[in-house]
């Protein structure tokens, strides 16, 4: 089965090949970074805007470079929610048109399954039950997963993810937007000790995340140094790094716990957050302790990309899953509700 997989809910145009025979044949990607930067975050009108305008292009991209006709597209998939509701409009009136003129079925995809699903992209793909860290710039989530639809929410942030923290906490610093890459950046010229700062909601016992409380702590911090006439590159990079390193450990501490609750060995980790190289060195090292394995995607099918939303979607299209003519999309969608397969 050939799949097109499109994904718009937020800032990227994301567009991918999928077959289920031949895997991944063809992915295209136009981030919307440099379009939303002057405003220090995503204005959803003109992400949708944006949206409508390279859909089509991309489109016709990845037909070229896989070398296929859209005759032979057997369905379409694309991101239903959660997300901006505008920008997933753009994505679901395009399928739903291109679905209706091919005369082939069309299925929405649940945006995080599509990042949760992304690591069987790769080779060794992981092996069903897993434990799953979600963290993107929206979610920071431990869920079980014995199967496509079968997830059992483990755990989850009560407040800022931690993409959310790490870009909140980059503008509170004067950084450029998106901050979370920034911050990563300065943390690799940080100096480890100069600052500590807590790793939230390790001292009690549970699964759930808290990262508001360490992003007022930073900001606290940055200001104490500024009274103190230190606005040095340094102590960005100093601050930087503490503040990774307490976000790090507190998912690091998180996820052991999660595999200890499950009796589970593998550990896949997915979202924009998952391409932090700190973040995986951490995970790595604790798996190898635990005679354990962690799961990832490269780091381009870490964040937003028609690529995850193609295989998602091509796995239900296998078992008869798809969607009526009607459009429609979600900006809140719990994955728990997901029928399985």
């Amino acid at each position: 089965m050939l799949v097109l997989g499109l994904e718009t809910s937020c800032d990227e145009t994301g567009v991918a090949l999928y077959d289920s025979e031949q895997g991944l044949l063809a992915d295209a990607l136009f981030s919307q970074i440099d379009l939303h930067r002057a405003f220090g975050g995503v204005v959803p009108e003109l992400a949708s805007r944006d949206h409508v305008k390279r859909m089509l292009p991309l489109i016709r991209q990845v037909l070229a470079e896989a070398e296929r006709t859209a005759a032979q597209i057997d369905a379409v998939a694309y991101t239903a929610g959660p997300g901006l509701v505008g920008a997933l409009l753009v994505g679901a009136s395009c399928a739903q048109a291109l679905a209706l003129a091919w005369g082939v079925p069309a299925v929405g995809v649940h945006h995080m399954e599509g990042h949760l699903l992304a690591p069987m992209l790769e080779q060794p793909a992981p092996a069903f039950p897993f434990v799953a860290l979600l963290v993107s710039g929206g979610h920071t989530q431990l869920v079980r997963v014995d199967g496509i639809g079968r997830y059992e929410l483990l755990g989850e942030s009560l407040d800022d993810a931690a993409g959310e923290a790490f870009d909140k906490t980059a503008k509170l610093m004067g950084l450029r937007y998106p901050g979370g890459p920034e911050i990563a950046r300065l943390a690799e010229q940080g100096v480890a000790g100069r600052f500590v700062f807590p790793r939230p909601m390790t001292d009690r016992p549970g699964l759930d995340f808290s990262f508001s409380g360490l992003k007022t702590f930073t900001l606290n911090t940055w200001q104490q140094c500024r009274s103190a006439g230190d606005e040095s590159e340094q102590t960005r990079c100093d601050i930087a790094l503490a503040f990774q390193q307490a976000v790090v450990e507190t998912l690091t501490i998180k996820c052991r716990r999660a595999l200890k609750q499950t009796g589970l060995k593998s550990l896949v980790i997915a979202g924009g957050v998952s391409a932090n190289r700190a973040l995986r060195q951490a995970l790595e090292k604790m798996l190898g302790e635990l005679n354990g394995q962690v799961f990832y995607a490269r780091p381009r099918f870490c964040t937003d990309n028609g690529a995850m939303i193609a295989y998602a979607g091509c796995q239900r299209l296998l078992v008869g899953q798809h969607d009526g003519p009607a459009i429609g999309v979600q900006a809140r969608w719990p994955m728990e509700s997901l029928p399985a397969i």
